[in-house]
C-alpha cells in the first residue's frame, strides 16, 4: 500500500502492514464479505462513491491517479494485510487495480467508522494507518524527486524485502509488471529493465523465474546503492 487514501505502510515503497492477532480490526473486518478479483481488475475507480473499505487478503493492488493527459501515476502498492479505501471524502480520489489475481475483504465504510467511534483500539489502528500512509507519501515524493534510477529501484527492492513475512531468505517476488514498477518510481519500463539488468551484472541481485523472483545477493551493496 504508497497509497494516498490507503493502508498502513510498511517500509513503504509499498504499503504498510497492519499486523493483527485477533484484534479489534480483525473482529470488525471479519464481518465483511470476500471478493475475488482477476489480474488488472479494479477494486474501485477514481470518482466512485466511497461506500466500502477493503483489506487485501491475497495478491497485490496498485493505487494510482490518472493524469489529465491519460498517464498513470502509481502512488503505492497494497499487499496482504493492508487497508484501502480509507478516507473522509464521499468519493474515491484514487483508483485501485489488481496487479495479479487477488482476494479482498470488504466492509461498509459506515460500519467501520461507527465501530471506530465506540472502540478506541480500532480507532487507534485506523489513525496509525493514515499517519503511516502520509509518511509513505512523503517518502515517495523524495524518491521520485531526488533519487537516481538505480537508487529508486534498489530502495523498491529493499522495501519488498523488509515487509514482514514477504520473502523467503533473500528472495522477493514481483507480483506486478515492469510497467507497474515504472509507474510507481516515475521511470520508463526500459529504465526499470535496464536498471535490474545492471544490478544483476554488478552481482547485487539474481533474477529467476523470468524475472518475477529477485534474489538479493548482496544486501549491504543494495542498501548502499539505495542511498538510505
Amino acid at each position: 500500500m504508497f497509497a494516498a487514501e490507503i493502508a498502513a505502510p510498511r517500509t513503504r515503497f509499498g504499503a504498510g502492514t497492519i499486523v493483527a492477532t485477533p484484534s479489534a480490526l480483525d473482529r470488525t473486518m471479519g464481518a465483511g464479505s470476500v471478493r475475488r478479483l482477476e489480474s488488472k481488475e479494479h477494486v474501485f475507480c477514481e470518482g466512485d462513491p466511497r461506500r466500502h473499505v477493503f483489506r487485501i487478503e491475497e495478491g497485490v493492488v496498485a493505487i494510482y491517479k490518472t493524469l489529465n493527459d491519460g498517464r498513470r501515476q502509481i502512488v503505492d502498492f497494497a499487499y496482504p494485510g493492508d487497508l484501502i479505501g480509507l478516507g473522509t471524502l464521499k468519493e474515491h480520489v484514487l483508483s485501485a487495480q489488481t496487479t495479479c489475481e487477488a482476494k479482498v475483504r470488504c466492509l461498509s465504510a459506515a460500519t467501520l467508522e461507527r465501530e471506530a467511534e465506540n472502540d478506541p483500539e480500532l480507532a487507534l489502528k485506523l489513525y496509525k494507518s493514515v499517519s503511516q500512509e502520509l509518511a509513505a507519501t512523503r517518502s515517495l515524493l523524495v524518491s521520485v524527486g531526488q533519487r537516481s534510477a538505480i537508487e529508486r529501484v534498489s530502495l523498491f527492492l529493499l522495501s519488498l524485502y523488509r515487509r514482514p513475512g514477504a520473502h523467503e531468505d533473500t528472495a522477493v517476488h514481483l507480483s506486478m509488471l515492469r510497467s507497474d514498477i515504472a509507474d510507481l518510481l516515475g521511470l520508463t519500463i526500459e529504465t526499470v529493465s535496464r536498471t535490474l539488468t545492471k544490478l544483476r551484472t554488478m552481482g547485487v541481485i539474481e533474477l529467476q523465474q523470468g524475472g518475477t523472483v529477485v534474489t538479493l545477493a548482496d544486501l549491504a551493496r543494495l542498501t548502499s546503492l539505495a542511498n538510505e
